[in-house]
């Protein structure tokens, strides 16, 4: 049985469903309507099954998510093979040829299948079935593009346009031609042809096929990227790659720099439910509806309302819908969207006005996921804030101080060992610390049991880049 490489795609700035998905923390990692993530779903959909046999899987992703995808795979029990950090956002061309790259020097007749990690495919056993159909055509020369059959003249999604001509038993045919999301006449002619398919971004090929194709339309980009990977370095675990070239290569889309040029391009279509989750309207339509067409979550109560999508992100928080018809509300702790289902393409809008303001909800969650755990932001008012912090067994802050807040600490779960100055002392749940502005301090958690307590930050600047680091075992600055 011959193996994939496969490789995940986990960057992204996750705009069109804020305010749930937002820069720092994008769709693929939030909980959307499953027990496990996008993310973790996508993991487990690429590993071995009785019809493929999959390498551990590549994952290129950014510095700021790289302990979130470790620890959402440590979560569901998938190992995987080299995790690269892009120095910047570089689109899925740059990404793409490096792990190309890397499963090349690992296999230099690796076949490889490149995915994005924030689609919805629950058909696992329908789409290995068209990956095994897909490495047919690979082995015979040819780069493989997966689409999905359209139900309905989409907005939202890239086409491919098939040749007619030479359709084979599976439906498989050469792209002739890729088409940008389409206005919505354009969309039903196109549904009415019968020779477009959705493009779903996920693609097949040989690593070899994929580098020649860069050496001859792109050599320079190829020259760059070989630079970054020769030059990554070894970062708790994860590869990053040298910023020096990486930061030379231009922004490109894999579809853009490569696939509208090649002249072997073959699509194969995947045949059962896929989605990318790309508004609230598709969220909408994949949930679970009550007779009058409403999806809600926990926390909300639609009252007299009609198609009509009600969610409260916080457990504490009610949302009610009074008399709605085709309304999209959203609350999260720090934010609320509501607007008209048919405009959830437009969500950017709103994202790109409050980032007109300098508002940090824009971009920023309440939560932050740091490589020790997370915090989110309870209270803030003048000279005062209170968090909540999640520190993770076996995990530690950086030994640090601040220049402007004095701050107290109390433990509501678990044990904190905290370091004061050098005086080091065990704070069990219902005790409290205080470590005086300047002072150089540490909070670890040696226990089994995860360890969560309160901070109330005290100063005239409560912003998180008032820290001076002294030790880090995650070796940041």
């Amino acid at each position: 049985m011959t193996t994939v490489h496969p490789i995940l795609l986990a960057g992204g700035s996750g705009t069109r469903l804020w305010p749930l998905s937002r820069k720092s923390y994008p769709k693929q990692f939030a909980s959307m309507l499953w027990d496990k993530t996008l993310f973790q779903q996508t993991a487990l959909r690429l590993t071995s099954s009785k019809q493929l046999k999959f390498a551990p899987q590549i994952i290129l992703t950014n510095s700021d998510f790289r302990f979130i995808v470790a620890d959402q795979l440590q979560a569901v029990g998938v190992t995987v093979g080299p995790v690269l950090i892009e120095p910047e956002a570089k689109n899925t061309a740059p990404a793409i040829l490096a792990a190309s790259l890397l499963a090349q020097k690992n296999d230099p007749d690796a076949i490889v299948l490149a995915a994005p990690s924030d689609h919805l495919i629950p058909d696992t056993a329908n789409f290995h079935e068209a990956i095994t159909i897909g490495m047919d055509h690979v082995t015979n020369g040819k780069m493989v593009t997966f689409g999905i059959s359209p139900t309905h003249p989409e907005t939202g999604y890239g086409y491919l346009k098939l040749a007619k001509d030479n359709l084979d038993s599976a439906g498989s045919s050469s792209v002739t031609h890729f088409v940008e999301k389409p206005e919505y006449s354009q969309a039903k002619k196109m549904l009415k042809t019968g020779n477009y398919l959705w493009n779903a971004g996920i693609f097949l090929y040989k690593a070899a096929d994929m580098i020649e194709a860069f050496e001859r339309l792109l050599p320079n980009a190829l020259k760059l990227t070989k630079d970054a990977l020769e030059n990554a370095a070894n970062d708790l675990g994860f590869l990053r790659l040298d910023p020096e070239p990486w930061a030379n290569l231009k922004d490109m889309s894999i579809d853009y720099a490569i696939m509208e040029k090649v002249d072997n391009l073959v699509a194969v279509p995947y045949r059962s439910k896929w989605s990318d989750l790309g508004g609230w309207d598709t969220v909408w339509s994949e949930s679970e509806k009550d007779s009058s067409g409403n999806a809600k979550s926990n926390g909300a109560h639609p009252i007299e309302c009609s198609n009509t999508l009600l969610r409260s992100e916080s457990s504490s928080q009610e949302i009610v819908g009074l008399g709605l018809n085709n309304i999209i509300a959203i609350a999260t702790p720090d934010a609320v969207l509501v607007m008209d289902k048919n405009r959830s393409q437009e969500v950017r809008k709103a994202v790109d006005y409050l980032k007109g303001y300098s508002i940090p909800q824009a971009e920023f969650s309440q939560k932050d996921h740091r490589p020790w755990g997370w915090f989110e932001s309870l209270s803030l008012g003048d000279r005062f804030q209170v968090k909540r912090i999640y520190v993770k067994p076996g995990a530690a802050l950086s030994l640090q101080s601040h220049r402007h807040r004095s701050e107290h600490w109390v433990v509501v779960n678990g044990t904190a060992t905290v370091t004061v100055d050098g005086s080091i002392e065990l704070v069990k749940e219902g005790q409290s610390v205080y470590v005086p502005l300047g002072a150089i301090h540490r909070m670890e958690n040696s226990g089994k049991v995860p360890m969560v307590l309160i901070e109330v930050q005290i100063g005239s600047y409560l912003g998180e880049d008032d820290i001076v680091r002294y030790e880090d075992i995650y070796a940041r600055k």
